[in-house]
């Protein structure tokens, strides 16, 4: 798996007071996950309205994901999916390499593969962005799913959070907190009687975040996306792959697949954006109003500080967990009144 690139900590430094099965089962096992099989799909740019090919192949175990750029030839055409190489965060997460090959959009997909356990893939692209899809990552479960995964013979490593790391600004609110599993807690609040203030908090285990996350799709409003065709930009954005508000309408036929539609997806972004970090963590996250710039700046604060985290990995020799089990972070309204 692709490690944070600290001058402090490495792969073979490993926290040996480690997490067993109470724990590995929120984390999907013992040891490192691959595809077992190749599997491809064509889609859609969000952004640039162009056709992508995208296919995700297995990987060696300690490779971690990578994107590599079927369009470009030569070195500079793979980027390391991680929180280091994120260039752009306005619209979508975008990386890059030193070479200034970027790819945008990846959100959905690594949310998809932290979702389903992946821990190594190579994931082949012919374009700068990710196919939106349906504009969720069950798209990409289901072809994970379909190409199965593959234990590998190589013990899982995550990232342990060793105390609270917040960033903020006027109106929006991130955080992680020590705990056990990764659990994601969030709020949103818009002016439209359509999602106005919602919450929700999932621990992610066994399952959750294909059930309750995974079909959730990006939105917008109608006169936001009408600006955004005016300087060229969601060429791909339609009513096959976002759910768009108008007023007090969903102009999308079929309506909403969750009450709460709207927030889950902001958790799944967060999800596919701290899988960045390059390992799965035992932390809870907490956002308010946040977004791709505030998830990226919480992982530069995290790793800014290696008091801040350490690695584990997860053996079956040992039966109880070493992190303690703070639950799920409460989602109150005061706590969304505070950075209104």
């Amino acid at each position: 798996m692709t490690s944070p690139k600290t001058d402090s900590k490495d792969k073979n430094n490993l926290d040996q007071v480690v997490v067993g099965a109470s724990l590995t089962s929120k984390l999907n096992g013992f040891r490192q996950h691959t595809l077992n099989s190749t599997i491809s799909c064509t889609g859609v740019g969000l952004h640039s309205g162009s056709k992508v090919h995208l296919a995700l192949h297995p990987a060696e175990a300690d490779n971690g994901i990578l994107i590599k750029r079927t369009d470009i030839k030569g070195d500079g055409a793979i980027i390391p999916a991680s929180w280091q190489n994120v260039v752009d965060t306005q619209l979508c997460t975008t990386i890059a390499n030193d070479s200034g090959t970027s790819v945008a959009t990846i959100e959905h997909l690594m949310a998809a593969l932290a979702g389903c356990g992946i821990d190594n893939a190579m994931v082949e692209i012919d374009g700068p962005e990710v196919p939106v899809m349906d504009g969720s990552s069950a798209p990409f479960v289901f072809l994970i799913e379909c190409a199965g995964t593959l234990e590998q013979d190589r013990p899982r490593r995550a990232i342990r959070i060793e105390k609270k790391i917040e960033v903020k600004e006027d109106n929006w609110f991130a955080s992680v907190t020590p705990g056990d599993g990764f659990s994601v807690a969030f709020e949103i609040d818009f002016d439209s009687p359509v999602v106005a203030r919602q919450s929700f908090a999932i621990g992610l285990i066994n399952g959750t975040f294909k059930r309750e996350l995974a079909r959730a799709r990006t939105f917008g409003f109608l006169h936001e996306v009408e600006a955004l065709w005016e300087l060229g930009l969601a060429k791909g954005g339609s009513l096959e792959n976002a759910v768009v508000v108008s007023g007090d309408k969903i102009l999308n036929e079929d309506g909403l697949r969750f009450d709460d539609e709207f927030v889950r997806h902001k958790m799944l972004d967060a999800v596919g954006d701290m899988y960045l970090a390059g390992a799965p963590l035992i932390g809870h996250f907490h956002g308010i109003c946040s977004g791709h710039a505030a998830n990226n700046k919480l992982l530069c604060a995290i790793f800014a500080d290696p008091a801040n985290w350490s690695y584990v990995e997860l053996r079956a020799d040992i039966t109880t967990a070493s992190v303690g089990d703070h639950g799920l972070p409460e989602v109150t309204e005061p706590a969304l009144a505070l950075t209104a």
